[in-house]
C-alpha cells in the first residue's frame, strides 16, 4: 500500500470515528453547530471513503485499455469531494439562518469537550495529508484544515456561551465557519476542474516551459505543444520540436536535452516528435510563433 492510499485511509478512518462522535454530542447538547459539523464531517467520510477506494485503484498498473492506468480516478474522487463538500456546506446554511430569529439553549460544556477532541482528532489527520502531493490529497487536506479551524471557533463560541450566556453564538458560528468552507474550496475546485478538463496545472507555467525547450541547443521552434495532468501529481507533456538539420543527426541527444529541461518544471512524463525546418505548416509556425 503506498503512501498517498495509507494518507487517505488513517484520515477516513478518524473522520468516521469523530462523525459518530460528533452526532451523539450534538444531540446531547442540542448544538445545531455540532449537529452542522457532524453532517459535514460525514460528508468528509463518506468523500474519504470514495477517495481511498479510488486511491486503491489508481495504484493498479496501465493495461491495454487503459493505457494511462487508473490514476485519474484520484483526480475524479477529488471532485467528488468538492461537489459534497459545496452541497452539505448549503444545506447547512440553510439550518443555521433559523436558528439566528430563535437561538436555541444548548450544553456549552459538553461543546467545548467535543470542541478539544475535534482539534486533536481533526489535527492528527491534517497533518498525515498535509504532506500528499496528489490533488486529491490537497483538497482532502483541506477539508480537515478548515475542520481544525472550526473547532477552535467552536471551543471558542462555547466558551463564551458558558460564562455569558449567549445561545445566539451557536448558529453564528456555523454561519461563519460554513462561508469560510465555501470560501476556502472555491480555489482547489477550480484546479480540480481545470485538470479534470486537462487545463495546464496551476503551478506550471507553459510560456517558462515553452522557453526552456527553446534554450537548447538546436531547437528553432516549438508547437501544438500540450501539457495536464493526470491527477495533480503526475503531469504529461506532449510536442512537436522544430530542430536545425544538422541536430536531427543525433535525436535521441536533443530528445534527452529537452527532457531534463523538462524535469526542472515538474514534468517527468512527455512525448516529443521531432521535425526538420520547414517541416510545420505555415500556419501552424505562425499560430504557435504569436502564442
Amino acid at each position: 500500500m503506498g503512501d498517498r492510499e495509507k494518507n487517505v485511509g488513517f484520515a477516513a478512518s478518524l473522520n468516521i470515528l469523530f462523525t459518530i462522535i460528533e452526532i451523539i454530542g450534538g444531540l446531547l447538547t442540542n448544538s445545531l453547530a455540532l449537529l452542522a459539523d457532524a453532517l459535514h464531517d460525514f460528508a468528509d467520510s463518506v468523500a474519504l471513503i470514495v477517495a481511498w477506494l479510488a486511491e486503491k485503484k489508481a495504484k493498479q498498473p496501465a493495461t491495454s485499455k487503459m493505457t494511462f492506468g487508473y490514476r485519474r480516478l484520484s483526480l475524479l474522487s477529488a471532485v467528488f469531494a468538492t461537489i459534497v463538500l459545496i452541497a452539505g456546506s448549503l444545506f447547512i446554511l440553510s439550518q443555521a439562518i433559523p436558528r439566528l430569529i430563535n437561538p436555541q439553549p444548548v450544553n456549552a460544556e459538553g461543546m467545548i469537550l467535543i470542541a478539544i477532541i475535534g482539534v486533536i482528532i481533526n489535527g492528527l489527520g491534517y497533518f498525515r495529508l498535509k504532506k500528499g502531493l496528489s490533488q486529491n490529497e490537497k483538497i482532502l487536506s483541506w477539508h480537515l484544515l478548515e475542520d481544525i479551524l472550526g473547532w477552535v471557533v467552536l471551543l471558542i463560541g462555547a466558551i463564551i456561551i458558558r460564562f455569558w450566556d449567549k445561545p445566539v453564538i451557536d448558529p453564528l458560528m456555523t454561519l461563519g465557519f460554513t462561508v469560510f468552507v465555501l470560501w476556502g474550496v472555491s480555489k482547489n475546485a477550480k484546479e480540480s476542474f481545470n485538470l479534470l478538463l486537462q487545463g495546464v496545472p496551476e503551478n506550471i507555467d507553459i510560456d517558462e516551459v515553452r522557453e526552456s525547450i527553446l534554450s537548447v541547443k538546436g531547437v528553432k521552434m516549438v508547437h501544438d505543444i500540450h501539457i495536464w495532468s493526470l491527477e495533480g501529481e503526475t503531469d504529461v507533456l506532449t510536442a512537436h520540436i522544430v530542430v536545425e538539420d544538422e541536430h536531427l543527426q543525433n535525436p535521441d541527444k536533443i530528445k534527452e536535452s529537452i527532457k531534463n529541461k523538462l524535469t526542472k518544471h515538474h514534468i517527468e512524463h512527455s512525448t516529443l516528435e521531432l521535425e526538420r525546418e520547414g517541416f510545420c505548416s505555415e500556419t501552424e509556425c505562425i499560430f504557435e510563433s504569436n502564442e
